[in-house]
């Protein structure tokens, strides 16, 4: 399950000073400008660290997404893995193996894999009940012109994988700059975000995928 959250947020620099204990006017900037999001492209750079090893993973990438919930992941140029989400299903694919792991979304999604996507739209919340329901802020801080929003999931199935996610917000425009995960082993995961552009033009068939018939197709879920 891990592996579908790699494709997706991490860790913030040092944070210089805590804002006024209600972060209201900030979240009601962020769920304001979330009102002008129909698509969402960038760039990133992943940050992978592990108690295993001293030195953390860098890889990059590039992420697109658009509303309601559909998102495509790249990792790596020539892409090594790709995240294809639309609301029937999601393929995890790695092209270099002709292998492909297929996730069932909507009703047919088993709880853990809802509670990692519910993780995945963190960024781009549909309103703030739902955000409240979902999450319980622990923090908000301000640095080097971004905010940042560290919240902790009141659902015990997203505990179970994440303790802890960072948001970076950019102060003039409340647009995603960063995401950070920590898993419940220590872990962390971290996308930056460069060259981001609000509203492109997207071709939604990028958003499905048709296995060749080459390809070994796996459902992780049914094991």
């Amino acid at each position: 399950m891990k592996q579908l959250l790699i494709l997706i947020v991490l860790t913030l620099f040092p944070l210089q000073h805590l804002l006024a204990d209600d972060p209201s006017p900030v979240l009601n900037g962020w769920f304001a400008a979330q009102k002008n999001v129909q698509t969402w492209a960038a760039d990133f750079t992943q940050t992978r660290t592990l108690k295993t090893l001293t030195t953390p993973l860098l890889n990059h990438g590039h992420v697109s997404f658009a509303l309601p919930d559909d998102f495509r992941w790249e990792l790596g140029n020539p892409p090594r893995t790709i995240a294809i989400h639309n609301s029937d299903q999601m393929y995890v694919v790695y092209p270099y193996l002709k292998r492909a792991e297929l996730y069932p979304m909507g009703a047919n999604a088993p709880q853990q894999l809802r509670a990692a996507l519910s993780l995945l739209d963190a960024g781009f919340p549909k309103s703030r009940n739902e955000f409240d329901s979902e999450y319980q802020i622990l923090s908000l801080t301000q640095t080097n012109g971004n905010y940042s929003l560290t919240l902790q999931p009141k659902s015990a199935a997203a505990r179970q994988m994440m303790t802890q996610l960072q948001i970076g917000l950019s102060t003039n425009t409340f647009n995603l700059t960063s995401t950070e995960l920590t898993f419940a082993d220590g872990s962390t995961l971290r996308n930056d975000f460069t060259n981001i552009v609000l509203n492109p033009a997207l071709d939604k068939t990028m958003f499905n995928w048709t296995p060749p018939a080459d390809y070994q197709i796996v459902n992780p879920m049914a094991r």
